[in-house]
């Protein structure tokens, strides 16, 4: 079947065709050219509408009442509700849990992406933010899970719950090494060195966060191998002109590509706007961090993990006020690059979707040209989604 979307603002890698015409046949982009197509059969009229290459999130919680370690389906719902926000892809990520809940999650992803349902988003490798990060730096993330990666075994949150080392949960990852693509490391802990270049070794992004690295230890993580970092800002000491810390150590080094969320809340515009000027487009990801409470009504409590969070204005809360990640989608960091941190629609597409795609190896997706995935998203003029393709099949479609 031919899809013709015709005379529409077409945002490419490098500039907005506009009209412009997208020929989509066979789950692929075979031709893009300016101006609009007579009308006929498959042509749909885009004209005053906004045509995106899809997003990719790589660090989403959940959506809608839906958290990737509640229920055995969780992720593939996740993938149907997240299509509906343009997202052709994401990384399903967990905040740390125990050995049997990551297997759990793990077997849920393999399921998803071995019995795909068309108009959802790609489900994509997990990205487990995960047992191996610093404690004082593990904002909502359950203290009573993290671990070194060691065989040492630790007692859990309550006497009934299971004991498990870090071994252990090394161990469900190394079972499931398809299924595992983002895994966040702190890098200044002791053994955590040798634990980032074997999961390197192993095929891992791994991403440098939750960590209370100085500049010279977030170096060594970036030398053994960290070539990501995990919603840059959050949860890492700040950026000093004396003490650059973590952050400085993933500005300064251009191999790796950091996260930001772009909510406007979790690192202020201004903030932003400086850390993309250093990092530039090529190694800049909008992220979400959503969770369960994205997409839903302020006061909507919700799971993250085994916490239970309350979605404000601002973002989503433990019950002591400790910051849960965002309610924000990713239509949202899209609108929020362009009208708060002064990013062009071009770019605000190339961070969206291009980058993640390039991090994550993904060479048939994450922009508009010929050849490439019909994963798209058509949005209003005030970049409000109407519909989003993946593989050239409209979402609920």
């Amino acid at each position: 079947m031919t899809t013709i979307l015709s005379g529409g603002a077409v945002v490419l890698a490098d500039r907005v065709l506009e009209p412009g015409t997208v020929v989509l046949e066979g789950g692929r982009i075979v031709e893009i050219r300016a101006g609009s197509a007579p009308a006929g059969e498959g042509v749909v009229d885009e004209r005053g509408q906004v045509i995106v290459p899809g997003f990719i999130d790589v660090h989403v919680h959940g959506v809608e009442g839906q958290d990737t370690l509640t229920t055995a389906n969780a992720v593939a719902e996740i993938a149907r509700r997240l299509a509906r926000y343009g997202v052709t892809g994401f990384c399903p990520t967990t905040v740390a849990c125990g050995p049997a809940e990551l297997r759990h999650l793990l077997d849920g992803i393999r399921t998803a992406r071995a019995t795909p349902v068309s108009g959802s988003a790609h489900v994509l490798p997990a990205h487990l933010e995960s047992n191996f990060i610093a404690p004082d730096f593990r904002g909502a993330q359950p203290l009573a899970c993290l671990r070194r990666p060691t065989p040492e075994v630790l007692p859990g949150p309550t006497p009934e719950a299971a004991r498990f080392s870090g071994a252990d949960i090394l161990a469900v990852i190394a079972q499931a090494r398809k299924q595992v693509g983002i895994l966040t490391i702190a890098p200044e802990i002791e053994g955590h060195l040798d634990l980032i270049r074997d999961l390197v070794a192993h095929g891992h992004i791994v991403s440098l966060g939750h960590s209370g690295a100085n500049f010279e230890q977030g170096l060594a993580g970036v030398e053994a191998g960290g070539r990501h970092a995990t919603h840059l800002f959050n949860r890492m000491p700040p950026l000093s002109h004396r003490a650059p810390g973590l952050v400085g150590a993933v500005l300064s080094r251009p191999e790796v590509r950091a996260e930001i969320v772009c909510d406007g809340y979790h690192v202020h515009p201004v903030v932003a706007r400086t850390a993309m000027a250093a990092l530039g487009r090529e190694r800049t990801m909008a992220i979400t961090d959503g969770t369960a409470g994205s997409g839903l009504p302020v006061g909507s409590v919700v799971p993250l993990g085994s916490h239970t969070i309350t979605v404000t204005d601002d973002a989503c809360f433990l019950p002591d006020g400790t910051l849960a990640g965002s309610r924000l989608t990713m239509d949202g960091a899209f609108r929020v690059l362009m009208t708060r941190m002064g990013v062009s629609i071009v770019d605000a597409a190339y961070m969206c979707a291009t980058t993640p795609a390039r991090q994550l190896g993904l060479t048939r997706t994450g922009e508009i040209a010929v050849g490439m995935a019909a994963d798209l998203a058509v949005l209003t003029r005030d970049y409000r989604v109407v519909t989003t393709y993946v593989d050239g099949v409209m979402s609920g479609s």
